[in-house]
């Protein structure tokens, strides 16, 4: 019993000392018009992983509002991203501005070596993806995207049965991201306005959910670009959503493979899932935990419990701070090469869309 108890207590003690030793990053917050913002702000501000050192976004008000909310000194605000990197030189920025700006935001970043991570997806078009890339090679900074699937342990689980052989060669990716829409689920009004501006958000929920399926699949398929790619998009709610799309289907084809991308702002529900056919067998991310399977020779489908993905992948934060001060290894669902191949998708699925037609992807870009 003795023995028992000293263990945990030394246990404990080595907890907080590895705890006290950990040098949080110091980060500062671009851009206040982005929903995810509040969440993180809400229940990671204090997370020990990071430390805000400065908010910037040129609106007043809303930084007026944070300092408000969230107890910020006015000191930490500022409305001009550029003095706010020379004041503050934080160690990285996570960047909540709408998704035009991204490629503004790592220019001045670049300029100044300042590493980036970035709420999905990349950027508005090719040109832009790859002016991203141009900037953060040249500067050599990292320029990371944030997506919720990243840190999911049912979508770890499904590669892992993929990667080590247990569905046989892939055959078809089917992904569905979706919600009832952002003004049924009442984003703040911010969000909402650049989120149906085609120019601000690169469609509606074509960039918006789209982006999901074509970060997995390409993660699934060890960044294979697709040969071509076919979309459809709708208003199915004109009168919420006058110049954007509220529904997209993108099928993608490769040389052995095929993706449905269902991406919807007209569920009754929010849903984010993967299923993955291999020739052998199957496998279903059904939610962030478990996964449905089922492979030749069994008469039924299992459902199994996802083990936790390892540390620092299993948090953005943890991630962030590992790669930037650790140099911990990037994982390639949030990598820039992954997510110019992403915006790649999108720009080109934008297109089919709006000409009706197939369009093949040039062998190099």
């Amino acid at each position: 019993m003795f023995r028992t108890t000293f263990l945990i207590s030394f246990a404990f003690a080595a907890l907080i000392a590895q705890a006290q030793t950990h040098t949080p990053l110091r980060v500062g917050i671009v851009g206040l018009v982005h929903g995810h913002v509040h969440g993180f702000l809400g229940h990671s501000r204090h997370s020990p992983e990071i430390d805000i050192v400065g908010i910037s976004d040129p609106d007043q008000q809303l930084l007026d509002a944070a300092a408000s909310r969230y107890g910020f000194d006015r000191a930490q605000l500022f409305t001009d991203l550029e003095e706010m990197l020379s004041k503050i030189h934080p160690q990285a920025v996570l960047v909540y501005t709408n998704t035009y700006d991204h490629r503004r935001v790592v220019d001045i970043c670049a300029r100044h070596g300042v590493p980036v991570m970035m709420e999905k997806p990349l950027a508005v078009s090719l040109d832009d993806a790859l002016a991203i890339a141009k900037a953060a090679h040249k500067s050599g900074i990292h320029v990371l995207v944030n997506y919720e699937t990243s840190w999911y342990p049912s979508n770890y689980a499904v590669y892992g049965l993929v990667h080590g052989g247990a569905l046989g060669e892939v055959r078809k990716v089917v992904v569905h991201d979706g919600h009832q829409g952002p003004k049924e689920i009442g984003v703040e009004p911010e969000f909402f306005a650049w989120l149906t501006d085609p120019k601000l958000n690169g469609a509606g929920a074509l960039f918006d959910f789209g982006c999901y399926g074509a970060d997995l699949t390409t993660w699934i398929l060890n960044g294979e670009r697709p040969t071509t790619v076919t979309a459809l998009t709708q208003q199915i709610k004109p009168q919420i959503y006058p110049h954007v799309d509220d529904e997209a289907t993108i099928i993608l084809t490769y040389p052995k493979a095929q993706t449905i991308i269902q991406a919807s702002w007209n569920w009754p529900f929010g849903r984010k899932d993967m299923e993955v056919y291999g020739a052998t067998g199957y496998a279903i991310a059904v939610n962030r935990d478990d996964v449905r399977m089922r492979r030749s020779g069994e008469d039924h489908e299992t459902q199994i419990a996802a083990k936790p993905v390892s540390a620092p992948y299993d948090d953005e934060l943890s991630y962030l701070r590992a790669v930037i001060l650790d140099g911990a290894k990037e994982d390639s669902l949030s990598s820039l090469e992954t997510n110019v191949t992403v915006t790649e998708i999108l720009d080109a699925a934008r297109r089919s869309a709006k000409e009706g037609k197939t369009v093949r992807l040039p062998a190099d870009r």
